[in-house]
């Protein structure tokens, strides 16, 4: 794979000064930066096809985000020929660009190098200062992703997501008789791999905090059991269950030492915690209700998890090691599946309420609750690395109904399908790659 092919060799010498290039995220009316990136010059013959490449693949990358709008290359009065050449500021103001990214690559043999500089059109002046990666030709995405990353960062003060993957369920054949197996991908949709065959049904697969292994829940056995895939070699080691229990809705604990799932036994369902290593368990709820769907706090304190202690499906929350839950969730509806922020602050949520289902946030109080979406079917949120977006599933009505992958800004603008052929959902969004 290439994360174990490639060596990144970061040149990041930020300024400290303030600059006029920003966006107010907490304005959810915000308007689309105009940014313009030419294409970044290629300094041997061997780079200009990965050059354009990269350069394309920046401006997808930040108008994806909703946040950017490009400038057209057949507007510019200048033309960049060398990464060198002084900006003539004017130019690019009189096109109405904000934003000014230029960037250089070079090939030497499976050598991918590339350089780039931010700027601050309006105030004539460079954003931070240059950068540099240096990496295999094979690895261009990733290249660019990084770039894209670095430029968004700067200009919005949010870690970037682009340099990300998501593991998920793909699904073929028809609505009654789907095969699925797990495939990860590019946080884009691009460079799909599959994980495991169409043998058994599988669910949920959550990546661990470093993104190096993959929980899910298969039924290989008849009965659903929880599996820890190694992403790098494809092992795998199974959690020990007694007969006739069921165990699913697993997540990794902050450290990744540890597993808290949901396992039912005698007709009780709890949520359990399971050391990976000495393999010891224990039980964290007991209730004759149903408990499910755990996720930890960020700082591994809490828990929030779905119930229905309280005659409907609802959220509450929890001491990490057991304890009283509180209920955060009182609108009408039933809610399930919630998930922590990376940042802390919210919790998605998937909600069922007068026949429809939708993706929304609240804190973590309960308090401020958002719908960002509405559908016959949406469920199963999860977030970018820098909690600004959720990805989530979508199926459609009917017996031809079909299954899709979906993301949306946690403002609710931005709703727009992931590009990727054939059925996908349960998407779990893994860390930026190092």
């Amino acid at each position: 794979m290439f994360k174990k092919l490639m060596t990144l060799l970061f040149v990041v010498l930020l300024g400290t000064q303030a600059y006029a290039l920003e966006i107010d995220l907490r304005n959810p009316q915000v308007e689309p930066l105009p940014i313009a990136v030419p294409a970044f010059q290629a300094e041997n013959a061997a780079a200009q096809q990965v050059a354009a490449d990269i350069s394309r693949l920046v401006v997808q990358d930040l108008t994806g985000t909703g946040l950017f709008r490009e400038i057209p290359p057949n507007a510019f009065i200048s033309q960049v020929s060398s990464f060198t050449q002084p900006i003539a500021y004017p130019d690019w103001r009189a096109v109405n660009a904000q934003g000014l990214i230029t960037g250089a690559v070079t090939v030497n043999g499976n050598q991918l190098v590339v350089k780039f500089r931010l700027y601050d059109v309006f105030a004539g002046t460079e954003l931070g200062q240059g950068q540099q990666l240096v990496g295999t030709v094979d690895g261009w995405r990733r290249m660019a992703h990084k770039v894209a990353d670095a430029a968004y960062s700067r200009i919005t003060g949010e870690g970037g997501y682009f340099d990300s993957r998501v593991v998920f369920v793909s699904e073929s054949g028809p609505k009654d008789n789907r095969q699925k197996r797990l495939a990860v991908m590019d946080y884009d949709g691009a460079n799909v791999q599959f994980l495991t065959d169409s043998s058994a049904i599988v669910l949920a697969p959550r990546f661990s905090p470093n993104g190096d292994r993959v929980l899910y829940t298969s039924f290989e056995s008849g009965f659903p059991r929880i599996n820890v895939l190694n992403v790098a070699n494809v092992g795998r080691q199974q959690l020990a269950t007694a007969p006739g229990e069921m165990a699913f809705s697993p997540r990794f604990s902050r450290d990744g030492r540890q597993v808290i799932y949901s396992l039912a036994n005698g007709g009780n369902t709890d949520i359990y915690r399971t050391d990976l290593g000495s393999g010891q368990h224990v039980r964290l709820t007991s209730a004759p209700s149903i408990e499910t769907a755990p996720s930890l706090s960020p700082d591994g304190s809490q828990i929030v998890f779905e119930s229905d202690r309280s005659g409907t499906q609802q959220l509450y929350i929890m001491p990490a090691n057991g304890g009283e839950a509180r209920r955060i969730s009182f609108g009408e509806g039933r809610y399930g599946t919630p998930v922590w922020s990376p940042r802390g602050d919210l919790v998605a949520f998937t909600k069922q309420n007068a026949g429809r289902f939708h993706i929304g946030v609240m804190r973590t109080d309960g308090s401020e609750e958002r719908l960002l979406t509405s559908s016959f079917l949406d469920e199963g949120p999860t977030w970018s690395p820098n909690g600004r977006v959720i990805m989530f599933s979508r199926e459609t009505q009917g017996a031809g109904g079909t299954s899709a992958m979906y993301s949306v800004d946690i403002s609710g603008r931005n709703l727009k399908a992931v590009p990727i052929q054939g059925g996908a959902s349960d998407p779990s969004w893994g860390p930026l790659q190092p």
